[in-house]
């Protein structure tokens, strides 16, 4: 087999080149012919400098993935960058597209590096529960100082060229077009020059000057590091950075590294990075089948949801023809729409120009006949079957052949919406979740005529607008408000059982989850639904809306609200509750955590259990990524089904055999074998 690494000499210059794609990952082929470049360039006296890039599309964009778990094969990374770093002749990285993880532990072990404009550096391990494992926390710190160096370790976003060079993480940026040429003469210009080596630098010493930096950025990152272990030994190996010696570091940075690579945590996140991949491709579908071209999307309703789902679309800048009934809630839902993009603009994330580019692309419309040449229409209207098989008729009638038809339908059923049209191959459910401008997940809802180019299309595109898209089958709730309806049961049973409220909103908040059910409840408005009558009690939520507890609008719902919103547990709910348990002759009595996280959590995966065996989820890493990125299920779990796997099956079957709840055949059948989901 060919090595993926090839020598260059340019005069005095050996230039060493990467072509392993797509992403010149740093598998063993890779280090081993990093580590014989440099060997070539030490034993020939005739070369005085060596410069490192790579072909395609990217410089080393992180260690092989396929790798991890696997047993290891020399030369470790840290290895070939120690030999790398020791090299007497100045080493040069010259970087474009990305520079990420391992690749940008490459570039700090060289003795300077150079990049594009466009090019993005960062070390992105804490997104898969680890640190950088080949002394990255030991050379960045040391190279940019410990302030420098936190967020980049600890929150893992990448940061452009530009923001790079400020840091002092690249030493210059050079040309788009002439990136091989520019980092040979930069080479040239260091011959002779003593070589800097990153892990002499001394930059780390403002976090001994100022030790409050830590705590600082602690504080600040507090909620978006919470429940994960691998940012605090990320902020741990950085200040360590500061204290030891840079071999002493190294080995704290390891020994960190070790304890991460084999805790759950991180487990839970690999798989995940590898579900979000999966549940993009649909398996019976042919890799090449041809898509349909989306070039203008229709949406019907300009409300909430239908606003929301139109920014995807303008966003991407992808023309949006939007559809009200009537001039007032047209124009208020375009007014919105508006405030959004200049509220995302005021935060920096957008430019004034980005905002007028999108709201161009925007035509408002009462006509049903302005959608004729979309090529996409999306129905975002009252949750009703009547209401959406009527919207569907006229659709079928104005809208072009060939044309796809969604609804956003959050549990109706498809293939009776599909019914209304004479093309029920082209209809199908995009299921967008609330905030749909913010939230990532969308349900691509299958129906069983829905053509395979139509669906394919539907997941290209979820990709296009910054969606992740996982396919259902046609099931009331699909898969996520389907396990949901699920835990909200048994949350109403705890309840009313005795289950203080509160503590079954704290059980889903230890677990790792944003908010509980009721909190979810009061901050969504508990009077959604409600029809109106206080005299008509047959539920504890209608009872709240009789004596106007409506939720967080109204100050008081489950919880009594101050005026920053800050909830407290309400004696009168609590009476409520109590009152409502001896109408229904339910005798209240003391309720564990252990019981209520059990109740909640183990009918989910029973019910996860039953789309799997059902067909309605490909497989049971895509019930994780509808659950991480539509419910807040905790990331660092891996989702229902694999942190089901982490506990083990048996133990799911006995918890719910224990309170008396349905366990399915096929879990059951798993649980018995041995086996796990994933």
């Amino acid at each position: 087999m060919t090595s993926p690494i090839r020598t260059e000499r340019h005069d005095n210059v050996l230039v060493i080149i990467s072509d392993n794609p797509p992403v010149n990952a740093l598998g063993q082929a890779v280090r081993a012919g990093l580590v014989d470049g440099i060997a070539e360039a030490l034993s020939d006296d005739s070369v005085e400098a060596v410069v490192i890039r790579c072909d395609g599309r990217t410089f080393f964009a992180g260690a092989d993935i396929t790798e991890f778990g696997k047993p290891p094969q020399g030369p470790s990374l840290p290895e070939a960058l120690d030999k790398l770093e020791a090299s007497d002749k100045p080493v040069v990285a010259a970087i474009h597209g990305t520079a990420l993880g391992g690749g940008c532990e490459v570039a700090l072990a060289c003795h300077y590096r150079v990049a594009v404009p466009s090019a993005k550096m960062g070390l992105p391990e804490v997104k898969l529960g680890l640190i950088p494992g080949a002394a990255g926390t030991q050379r960045l710190p040391r190279l940019v100082g410990a302030e420098a160096a936190l967020p980049l370790v600890a929150i893992g976003n990448p940061i452009s060229a530009k923001k790079a060079k400020e840091i002092g993480l690249l030493d210059e940026l050079v040309s788009e077009d002439s990136l091989a040429a520019d980092a040979i003469a930069f080479a040239k210009s260091k011959i002779g020059q003593p070589v800097p080596r990153s892990s002499e630098g001394d930059a780390n010493q403002d976090g001994i000057k100022n030790p409050d930096i830590f705590d600082e950025f602690r504080a600040k990152n507090g909620r978006k590091m919470r429940g994960f272990d691998a940012p605090n030994a990320a902020i741990e190996a950085v200040k360590a950075a500061g204290e030891l010696s840079y071999a002493e570091g190294v080995k704290k940075e390891r020994e960190l590294f070790g304890k991460l690579m084999t805790g759950t945590q991180s487990k839970a996140m690999r798989h995940y990075f590898f579900a979000e991949r999966a549940a993009n491709k649909v398996d019976d579908i042919p890799a090449d089948t041809p898509l349909i071209d989306i070039k203008k999307v229709g949406i019907i309703g300009a409300g909430t949801m239908g606003g929301g789902i139109a920014m995807n679309f303008l966003s991407a800048g992808i023309p949006v023809t939007i559809l009200e009934m009537k001039q007032e809630a047209l124009d208020r839902g375009t007014g919105t729409m508006r405030k959004n993009y200049e509220a995302t603009a005021k935060k920096g994330r957008m430019t004034a120009d980005q905002v007028e580019q999108a709201m161009g692309l925007l035509t408002p419309t009462l006509e049903y006949d302005d959608l004729a040449d979309c090529d996409l229409v999306i129905e975002a209207v009252y949750e009703s079957m009547d209401v959406k098989k009527d919207v569907f008729g006229k659709l079928d009638e104005v809208v072009k052949e060939g044309a796809i038809l969604a609804s956003n339908t959050s549990y109706l059923d498809i293939n009776e919406i599909a019914t209304a049209t004479k093309r029920p191959g082209y209809v199908l459910g995009l299921h967008f979740f609330s905030p749909a401008n913010v939230m990532k997940l969308l349900e691509v809802v299958r129906g069983e005529k829905t053509r395979d180019d139509v669906l394919a299309t539907a997941m290209k595109l979820s990709k296009k607008i910054g969606k992740v898209a996982a396919v259902s089958g046609v099931c009331p709730g699909f898969i996520g408000n389907r396990m949901l309806s699920k835990r909200q049961e048994q949350a109403n049973k705890l309840i009313l059982e005795g289950a203080n409220y509160w503590d079954v909103d704290d059980v889903l908040l230890e677990f790792g989850f944003p908010m509980g059910p009721f909190q979810m409840g009061d901050l969504a408005g508990i009077d959604i639904g409600w029809h109106r009558d206080p005299s008509k009690v047959t539920t504890i939520r209608e009872a709240l809306c009789a004596v106007g507890r409506f939720g967080q609008k109204a100050g008081k719902g489950f919880y009594d609200y101050d005026e920053a919103r800050q909830r407290t547990p309400s004696d009168e709910v609590k009476q409520i509750i109590a009152d409502f348990a001896e109408k229904e002759g339910t005798e209240q009595r003391d309720i564990s955590k252990d019981e209520i996280r059990e109740r909640l959590l183990y009918p989910m995966v029973n019910e996860g259990a039953k789309i799997l065996d059902e067909g309605m989820a490909q497989r049971a890493s895509d019930i994780d990524v509808v659950w991480i990125n539509g419910y807040g299920w905790p990331l660092y779990t891996g989702g229902p089904m694999f942190w089901a796997d982490t506990i083990g099956l048996d133990t799911v079957v006995a918890g719910l055999e224990k309170h008396g709840l349905p366990v399915s055949d096929y879990l059951r059948k798993k649980a018995d074998a041995g086996e796990s989901f994933n």
